[in-house]
């Protein structure tokens, strides 16, 4: 089957076409259950730390506590007050995941969920950010919302890794008149300047501009990333019964990575001194990264009672890079390598959903049908190359490094897919069941080449048919126990390290919990236990040895989270979770996976006094976990506490804040890989002033 823009275009219309006139009947209308009018927007601005109701579990705005799956969301508010820069730092404090596995790394996201990678697992307002090597670091002051949802979630997504998938959720214009304008200023050198204006100037019309200039100042000092962000937003209210969302935004930095330092040196160095050493040569580092982001989201009732939603994106990413990586210690010298980069990317995609209600005795269906079609197209021409070595006692950044390479790659592939997918949302007295079936077909062309195999074409087409079913009772006091069964599909971009084509990965997963949202306070509480296997499960060795694929992980573990409002101007955030994954089978049968903690925990505590002032506090704990030593071996990295405080005083239209990170400046290594080890941030301080309108 050929798959092509021009034909998953027309399939779209195709779709609807047939579906409209099938489902305008006059089916008797369930009584429906009225939500908060914040939270039947799913891009409206939140209040507090508690959203009982996400699109991105259902994609139709069920309760969190209707759903069978664990779900959690970092709003802005809960941005703000800790102090968040990055996506990474705003999953800080969310059970099960791993937030920053290598550090403080400005070039892209690398969150780690349930033991897997979900670097390519991203998503921007519901619809997936690809790309073949993580996906790009967004500007979080544009965002309003962060949404994790774990375990599979192909029966509506698609792509995606079993361990979940990241939606961020962008500033969207909204009926009302606020702005607000400032600057912050950190210990590194941080600084930047920030606006957010939204105009209605009428009942039918929105708009919304943000922008962001920042100079980031990482804790190693010869390194800094410029960005800017700039994002206009539309909504217009075109009759009725439709509503047209436009969002166009541009992200321009100069995003360069820490070098980390060689496995050997941990043992024998300063953690102090390490963690800001730069391994690299600072007058040849160079990155230019640019990505224009267009979003369109149309939503439409239908005379018969169903509901009309499509979303559309387009993004265009290029990126130049030049940095540097460690290879080794020998005596006091440091092996360094070098990286050279251009990649270029375009990615269209569409989707489009039908949801209504039916009837069918004394249960009520909510149902939801989708087309979901894209295409990305990639080229990345990628060098490795040699550097003079570095003393790390004293290390002489005059010297030039020579663009000698030993290692060339160029890949040039598209990836097209098509998944058409139906959910029904069962509603029988106190039960809720639910039913999700999708199938996608995918094909990807194009050819990989490098200096050692020459050129390989990695041609291929995949398909598959993925679910979810799940089952929960709710008993009026607000305990909702809950079980369901899912599964999960995601093609794999490029060629092994052999030149062969990379088998999809799949992933299967039963998940048991209980969920919990008292009346008397606003609050929810989830505890979640699974147990999660994926297949074809790739690993990117790096340098020349690139992508190989090892086999099946198995996953279990329990996952405990809690956010509620305890009490007037009380806030609290609180998670567990408990991790066991590790590699099935082959000989390395009972590895762990890399960068996944037996045990982790947070807590954030908040208190609004009334009176202007804010106060708050948060402890995060990470366990022991295996990383990548020397020769790709297996290696213990220990674990660490860190605690963060934050105050803010609010008088008039004026808000002074300040956010104080690892307040304890505990130096510890946040992960190993076979490019060396990388701490996290020490202490750092970050002041803020904003003025309000």
């Amino acid at each position: 089957m050929l798959l092509s823009y021009r034909f998953a275009l027309l399939a779209g219309t195709s779709l609807l076409a047939l579906a409209l006139p099938a489902l305008a009947q006059d089916a008797p209308t369930a009584e429906t259950v009225v939500l908060d009018e914040v939270v039947l927007d799913a891009t409206a601005p939140t209040q507090g730390y508690v959203v009982p109701t996400t699109q991105i579990a259902t994609k139709t705005n069920t309760p969190v506590l209707e759903t069978q799956q664990s779900v959690s969301v970092i709003t802005r508010q809960q941005i703000e007050d800790q102090g968040a820069q990055n996506m990474t730092q705003a999953l800080r404090y969310t059970a099960g995941v791993t937030a920053e596995p290598f550090g403080a790394d400005p070039r892209f996201d690398q969150p780690r969920m349930r033991g897997f990678d979900v670097s390519n697992s991203q998503y921007l307002n519901g619809l997936h950010l690809i790309r073949d090597f993580g996906a790009m670091s967004l500007d979080l002051y544009g965002l309003e919302r962060v949404e994790v949802l774990r375990g599979p979630s192909s029966a509506l997504y698609g792509s995606g890794s079993p361990g979940g998938i990241i939606n961020m959720v962008q500033k969207h214009a909204q009926p009302e008149d606020f702005s607000e304008a400032g600057v912050s200023y950190g210990t590194h050198g941080n600084a930047s300047v920030f606006f957010d204006m939204n105009r209605a100037p009428s009942d039918t019309l929105a708009w919304r501009l943000t922008g962001n200039l920042a100079n980031e100042q990482e804790q190693v000092e010869e390194l800094e990333n410029q960005r800017g962000y700039l994002a206009g937003a539309l909504r217009w209210e075109l009759d009725d019964v439709s509503t047209l969302d436009v969002m166009l935004s541009y992200q321009k930095d100069k995003p360069l990575s820490p070098t980390g330092v060689p496995h050997a040196l941990t043992d024998i160095g300063d953690a102090d001194d390490l963690r800001e050493l730069y391994a690299g040569y600072p007058d040849e580092d160079d990155s230019d990264r640019r990505m224009l982001n267009l979003g369109v989201e149309y939503k439409r009732e239908l005379d018969n009672g169903w509901r009309l939603e499509q979303g559309f994106r387009y993004q265009k990413f290029d990126w130049d890079y030049t940095g540097f990586y460690v290879t080794g210690l020998t005596g006091d010298m440091i092996g360094v390598g070098s990286t050279y980069q251009d990649e270029t990317s375009d990615t269209v995609q569409v989707d489009t959903r039908l949801i209504g209600e039916a009837v069918t005795g004394a249960a009520t269906h909510r149902l939801l049908f989708g087309l979901d079609v894209s295409r990305w197209s990639g080229r990345n021409a990628t060098d490795f190359g040699t550097a003079p070595s570095l003393n790390w006692r004293n290390p002489d950044y005059s010297v030039p490094a020579p663009r000698s390479t030993w290692y060339n790659l160029v890949n040039d592939i598209s990836l097209e897919q098509i998944g058409v997918y139906a959910q029904d949302e069962i509603s029988w007295n106190n039960w809720r069941a639910s039913l999700a079936l999708r199938h996608d077909w995918a094909q990807q062309s194009g050819t990989a080449w490098n200096n050692f195999g020459g050129e390989t074409d990695v041609s291929q087409k995949d398909e598959a048919t993925t679910g979810r079913v799940g089952l929960t009772y709710l008993f009026d006091n607000g305990v909702a126990p809950y079980v369901s069964y899912a599964t999960s599909f995601e093609p794999e971009i490029g060629p092994d390290n052999k030149g062969d084509t990379l088998k999809p990965t799949e992933g299967k997963q039963w998940e048991a919990g209980v969920k919990y949202q008292p009346e008397v306070i606003d609050a929810l509480v989830t505890l979640a236990v699974y147990d999660l296997k994926q297949t074809n499960v790739t690993r990117n060795m790096g340098g020349d040895i690139g992508n190989i694929q090892i086999g099946e992980v198995h996953s279990r573990g329990v996952e405990l989270e809690g956010t509620a409002e305890l009490a007037e101007g009380w806030d609290i955030r609180a998670s567990y979770a408990y991790t066991d994954a590790r590699q099935k089978g082959g000989a390395e049968d009972g590895r762990r996976m890399p960068d996944t903690p037996y045990n982790s925990a947070s807590l954030w505590l908040d208190r609004d006094f009334g009176n202007g002032f804010r106060l708050g506090g948060g402890i995060r704990y990470v366990g022991e976990r295996d990383g990548v030593g020397a020769d790709w071996l297996p290696t213990k990295v220990d674990g660490f506490t860190v605690g963060d405080v934050a105050a803010s005083y609010t008088r008039d239209n004026i808000v002074a804040s300040i956010n104080v990170f690892n307040i304890t400046d505990e130096a510890y290594i946040s992960s190993c890989s076979g490019f060396g080890c990388f701490y996290g941030d020490g202490r750092e301080v970050l002041a803020k002033l904003t003025y309000k309108w």
